[in-house]
């Protein structure tokens, strides 16, 4: 076999290799339209802001439905149930906010955006790969 023929024999069996997490990442970024300015490092963590995720389920079609799972009297506590659908898949999870995760006043509403944020990431392959949304905890503001 000349080198010619290894070197391409090679080429092709590196093509069989499964991508690498960063390989698998960019490729998300760029099939969600992410731009640097959608996305921080925190700590450990890669963050994807709100309009990154707005971007993502704008990018996949995904469609998103919430239940009230739970809310205290004093609205203090809220869990939400979020069902969310791309393509075939459809997967469930919730959103909480309590006095002990959530500073605003507004937990309802923070319940939901963290369960879009998981929804959306799980889906879109993102959560797999260790990215998470900057809703999801007080701790992940720039």
């Amino acid at each position: 076999m000349s080198e010619k023929e290894k070197t391409k024999e090679a080429v092709q069996e590196v093509k069989k290799l499964p991508e690498t997490r960063k390989e698998i990442l960019r490729r998300l970024f760029l099939a969600n339209n992410l731009v640097a300015e959608d996305v921080f490092k925190h700590a450990h963590y890669t963050i994807i802001t709100r309009q990154g995720i707005d971007k993502i389920q704008a990018a996949q079609s995904i469609e998103i439905r919430y239940e009230l799972a739970h809310l205290s009297e004093d609205h203090s506590h809220c869990l939400i149930k979020a069902f969310g659908k791309m393509g075939d898949k459809i997967i469930e999870t919730y959103g909480e906010a309590t006095p002990k995760n959530n500073k605003n006043a507004y937990t309802v509403a923070m319940a939901e955006k963290r369960a879009m944020s998981r929804i959306v990431l799980k889906l879109s392959g993102f959560y797999a790969n260790g990215i998470f949304g900057e809703d999801e905890s007080d701790d992940f503001k720039r």
